[in-house]
């Protein structure tokens, strides 16, 4: 896992959601992570099999935000996990060997440690700079990805206020994957702002 880790912003307009997906796509991006926390059950699993054909269409992985079943029935690359979400080793049961599973980790280094001994494929730190979509969240030092790097064998996601100016740090810093919301879909050129991102980690690799 490497490269732009697009995650779906909250949008009340389908077709605006999936034509925005579609330019992110389109741009380079070959991961993306599908997060809904409100729509209804049904709306969430029809926005889910038209993004997972999307994802198909252009060979991106389609990762589900705390949603196992829900990853299933699209037959999605896998699922991330927060701290109130399943359980990694239960989750793995489930999913089985095939699917990937992602796991928040914040700020905490054990957390990830534990994570990577359940099963997880990757982890996730942050927010590394202040977030608009989660002002309150907890800050976790760009330090945190080289200690990180030097004692997981997994790949390394950084998330939260991720901006392509200030994406080059994080990438020298350790990141395998930039989680980004706000800066890739409110730009004016989605597309390009994707390629802008992933031609990122051509100037500077991990």
């Amino acid at each position: 896992m490497h490269g732009l880790y697009a995650i779906t912003p909250e949008q009340s307009d389908d077709r605006r959601l999936l034509a925005d997906i579609e330019a992110a796509l389109s741009g380079g991006c070959r991961w993306l992570q599908y997060r809904d926390k409100t729509s209804c059950s049904e709306r969430h699993h029809a926005r889910a099999v038209a993004i997972a054909a999307r994802c198909r269409e252009h060979g991106a992985g389609l990762i589900i935000n705390d949603d196992i079943q829900l990853a299933l029935a699209v037959n999605a690359a896998g699922v991330h996990l927060g701290r109130d979400d399943s359980d990694i080793a239960a989750a793995r049961a489930v999913l089985g060997n095939r699917r990937l599973i992602g796991a928040s980790c914040y700020d905490d280094f054990a957390r990830a440690q534990a994570a990577e001994a359940a099963g997880a494929n990757y982890v996730a730190f942050g927010a590394v700079f202040a977030s608009e979509t989660k002002p309150e969240a907890v800050r976790a030092p760009l330090e945190l990805f080289a200690r990180a790097r030097a004692k997981l064998a997994l790949p390394l996601c950084a998330i939260g206020g991720i901006t392509l100016a200030n994406a080059p740090e994080v990438i020298a810093a350790g990141a395998d994957l930039l989680a980004v919301i706000t800066d890739l879909f409110s730009a004016p050129d989605i597309a390009a702002r994707a390629g802008a991102f992933q031609q990122l980690f051509e100037d500077c690799p991990v």
